[in-house]
């Protein structure tokens, strides 16, 4: 079973994805991250995006929505970001952010799920 690094490594092939990052959501540390460019931190970003995670878990609290999130999608002009808390182990998410003009959001989706499950934690 993949890693941490091994599972960032095969989000960073999903077509489109430019950064890649696993975050603690208590902390808003990154746990491991691949990518980036000049003009985008992903640890920066992971960190900031905490945020939207735990506002749309106190929305789901205060509405008594008793589900899990499945992901959170932010779309911009140019990119996707999307946001998976992990189903095995609360607390932590993924973060990638993907160019919109090469990317195919639905696979996406699918691929990081896929890679999700695939993920051994130690």
């Amino acid at each position: 079973m993949p890693n941490v690094k091994q599972s960032l490594e095969e989000t960073l092939k999903i077509e489109g994805a430019f950064a890649a990052c696993l975050v603690d959501a208590k902390s808003g540390m990154c746990l491991g991250s691949q990518g980036g460019t000049a003009t985008f931190n992903i640890e920066t970003a992971a960190a900031a995006n905490t945020e939207v995670v735990r506002a749309k878990l106190k929305a789901m609290t205060v509405l008594g929505i008793k589900d899990r999130i499945e992901d959170i999608l932010i779309t911009l002009g140019e990119q996707y970001h999307v946001i998976r808390p992990l189903a095995a182990r609360e607390g932590l998410f993924f973060y990638v952010a993907l160019s919109r003009a090469t990317s195919n959001l639905a696979m996406a989706r699918f691929r990081l799920a896929e890679i999700e499950k695939g993920l051994q934690l130690t």
